[in-house]
């Protein structure tokens, strides 16, 4: 008689979660290592997440991708984390580490890499970040890492800009007047682009981009989000939210199975984002 090996359980925790390429990602890693696990979409209201931590840790849950309104609430129900995620003060993975969970932000490593890459001159050297949420504040923990001190804030929220710009030592704007501000860089860290209710707006006006230089959007569904788009016409170059999404997904990957990510896997991600 065979012996059946139970299929460890991960997880990607968001609401809403329609959006998500995390359990095409994992799960096709997993299968192509030959490794008993499968990644599965549990879609989390705010008002659940203590529940669904006691469900982690009594169900022995293996690990979780975090993603929107998430990446900051959950800290406090972790055992131990990163300096990255002190740094950021946001995290987008959970593990085990012997008895303890735990917490890191490989949003960091993902969202530098794609900007590593392009070795842009020192005359690129003026960002302008739009949003402050938790994938802002990975930005701004990778950005100093990278050596760029001028970077602008702006938010819809402005107190959530200035508490960013507080902590960081940032500048802020007013989000009515982000069209003003001189960048060479300017990355989108807010929804808008998303694939659903925010799909068709941008949360910067093509006639804004003036002279040479980098959109950067966190958003990686669709592929071609109007920003980038606009972006591109107005003769900028840009970059997609896919180069760091696979980056960040195969940082989780490593650290919960010691190996990268599959080709197979990240092509799988490339095909079905390139249909969109």
């Amino acid at each position: 008689m065979n012996q059946f090996t139970p299929y460890n359980i991960y997880g990607i925790i968001g609401y809403p979660l329609g959006h998500s390429m995390s359990p095409l990602i994992h799960t096709t890693s997993f299968q192509d290592y030959n490794i008993p696990a499968v990644l599965v979409p549990f879609a989390t209201p705010p008002q659940e997440i203590a529940a669904l931590f006691k469900s982690v840790r009594l169900l022995n849950i293996r690990g979780l991708c975090v993603t929107i309104p998430h990446k900051q609430t959950i800290i406090p129900y972790l055992d131990e984390v990163t300096e990255h995620v002190k740094k950021a003060g946001a995290a987008n993975l959970v593990y085990w580490h012997g008895d303890k969970l735990c917490g890191d932000n490989t949003d960091i490593v993902g969202f530098m890499e794609p900007l590593k890459s392009k070795k842009l001159s020192a005359e690129y050297n003026k960002v302008l970040l739009l949003g402050a949420g938790g994938a802002a504040r990975a930005a701004v923990v990778g950005l100093q890492e990278l050596g760029y001190t001028n970077i602008t804030v702006t938010d819809i929220a402005d107190d959530s800009a200035q508490i960013l710009a507080n902590e960081f030592n940032l500048k802020t704007i007013k989000w009515e007047d982000r069209g003003e501000v001189e960048a060479q860089i300017i990355i989108n860290s807010t929804p808008l682009g998303m694939t659903g209710k925010f799909e068709e707006q941008t949360p910067y006006k093509q006639a804004w981009f003036k002279g040479k230089g980098v959109a950067y959007d966190i958003v990686y569904t669709p592929y071609n989000t109007r920003f980038r788009q606009e972006a591109e016409q107005a003769g900028w170059e840009s970059i997609s939210g896919r180069e760091m999404f696979i980056g960040q997904a195969n940082a989780q990957f490593k650290i919960w199975t010691g190996k990268d990510l599959s080709e197979r896997a990240k092509q799988a991600v490339i095909d079905a984002l390139t249909k969109k």
